[in-house]
């Protein structure tokens, strides 16, 4: 799998294939300034909730590539509103095949509302099954005991898991967490894009380090091979 990072807790996945795209946030963050969207590939756009800092390029992105896009009910129905009829809509639990693999959806513990301020329907992470790997895109979520019924429901080889605090789990609930869902392979989101949630990256790294885990940190732009 090549995974590219856009910022934030934006991340491509590209397998079988495919492009699978993940809450595009992108336009509104500093950070990611030199990322153009017109550029970027999608096939399939993955959106675990309604907030603007993971849904804010959604809609123009899937008019320009007519990627399917997936996520809970509520979010599609605002998604088909703005003119996005290619929707796939799915809750907590459910399991669907296409063609690259399986999308499951597990829950996050946040909170969710759409741009407009309308109800956002409940958050939720994925946990993508491939026949090159399976992983687990947690979304924004405080560390949840459910996360254990992931680690026993399937073997995940990484895991892209926020380590921002105030928002979300913080850097020592992510290790606890990927000692959960029994993954050391972790993969870091939703940190340093505003002031209240940047990390001490050296200090992190450290951390998962000592617990016998690999925390992985993107450069925005930047594309690996996992």
């Amino acid at each position: 799998m090549n995974i590219t990072y856009y910022g934030h807790s934006c991340f491509g996945v590209e397998v079988n294939d495919k492009h699978i795209l993940f809450d595009p946030y992108i336009t509104p963050n500093e950070l990611a300034k030199n990322i153009n969207i017109d550029e970027i590939k999608a096939d399939y756009i993955l959106i675990t909730h309604g907030h603007d800092d993971h849904i804010a390029d959604a809609v123009a992105i899937a008019k320009r590539t007519g990627a399917k896009v997936i996520s809970n009910y509520e979010i599609c129905l605002w998604l088909n509103k703005q003119g996005i009829s290619n929707t796939i809509s799915m809750n907590i639990g459910g399991k669907i095949k296409l063609d690259f693999g399986n999308v499951k959806c597990v829950i996050a513990i946040h909170s969710s509302s759409l741009p407009d301020g309308s109800y956002g329907g409940n958050p939720m992470g994925f946990v993508v099954e491939t026949n090159h790997g399976n992983f687990y895109y947690a979304g924004d979520t405080a560390l949840t005991y459910d996360m254990k019924l992931i680690g026993d429901y399937r073997n995940v080889d990484f895991a892209f898991l926020p380590i921002g605090d105030t928002f979300t789990m913080g850097v020592d609930n992510a290790i606890i967490a990927s000692e959960f869902i029994q993954c050391r392979n972790i993969i870091g989101m939703h940190f340093d894009t505003f002031e209240k949630i940047k990390i001490d990256s050296a200090l992190a790294t450290k951390k998962f380090q000592n617990a016998g885990n690999t925390l992985t940190l993107f450069d925005i732009g930047e594309t690996k091979k996992i």
